[in-house]
């Protein structure tokens, strides 16, 4: 094996199993919130920008995954899906898309935000944070707390994602995102926060669906609310069957 893809596969090992180490509590106390928000009837929404939209999609619409979790898709903010590629950066620095996105879904005082962003220091994911709490939405943020202890906000009231969150999950990431180097490279490079934050995210649902599984099998909620593969037998007329039932709570289908 080529030295460098080994050290990258050492990297992102070694991440996954420090946050497995270290952030075991925080991951049960989201996961907490999650089952308390499904077995309440709330809605569950995911945000992030650029490249930490990729983890906020992983847990919307997907076999294995909790039929109530909606994705908060800004226009231009998600992955590279926009041209040119930079203006998804910009617009992650432009105040006010955040309260107008949170206007213009169904979410009320008691649903549940998942917030993740790397850095945590942009104005999109601080005044999302905000201003979903200030409408009385419970808020789990997603980053690495590396950034603000090196970097400053980039919000005007210096405040970081991690101070607008009941709960934070920390990533660990360090400044940068690269956990190699090589001689001729002028920066470092083979970013493993993808693979962390997506981990993340799937522990605190498979945290979640345990303890919805556990109440369901003692007789004290229905079962939780899963999609099922597309691709096995049936799994297309269970997963419509879900939406229906769900459809209150479900809002990418709008």
């Amino acid at each position: 094996m080529n030295d460098l893809v080994g050290r990258y596969f050492d990297a992102a090992i070694s991440h996954l199993q420090r946050v497995r180490e270290e952030e075991a509590d925080t991951i049960e106390a989201a996961a907490a919130l999650l089952a308390e928000a499904m077995t309440e009837g709330r809605r569950v929404f995911t945000f992030g920008a650029g490249h930490s939209a990729l983890p906020a999609q992983d847990v919307v619409y997907r076999a294995g995954g909790l039929v109530p979790v909606n994705l908060l898709n800004v226009p231009g903010m998600a992955g590279v899906t926009v041209m040119p590629a930079p203006l998804s950066s910009a617009l992650e620095r432009v105040s006010g898309l955040a309260t107008a996105t949170l206007d213009l879904t169904p979410a009320t005082a008691g649903d549940l935000l998942f917030v993740i962003s790397l850095s945590g220091r942009q104005v999109m994911p601080v005044e999302l944070a905000r201003y979903a709490r200030d409408r009385g939405l419970k808020v789990v943020g997603v980053t690495s707390l590396a950034y603000p202890r090196e970097v400053p906000s980039a919000h005007p009231t210096g405040t970081y994602l991690k101070d607008h969150c009941d709960v934070v999950l920390d990533s660990k990431i360090a400044v940068g995102d690269g956990e190699l180097t090589h001689p001729g490279a002028e920066t470092t490079f083979g970013p493993v926060s993808t693979i962390v934050t997506s981990a993340l995210m799937q522990a605190v649902v498979a945290s979640a669906v345990g303890r919805l599984a556990d109440r369901a099998a003692a007789g004290e909620c229905p079962a939780p609310p899963l999609f099922r593969s597309g691709n096995v037998p049936g799994g297309t007329e269970w997963n419509a069957k879900q939406m229906a039932e769900n459809a209150e709570r479900v809002f990418y289908t709008y």
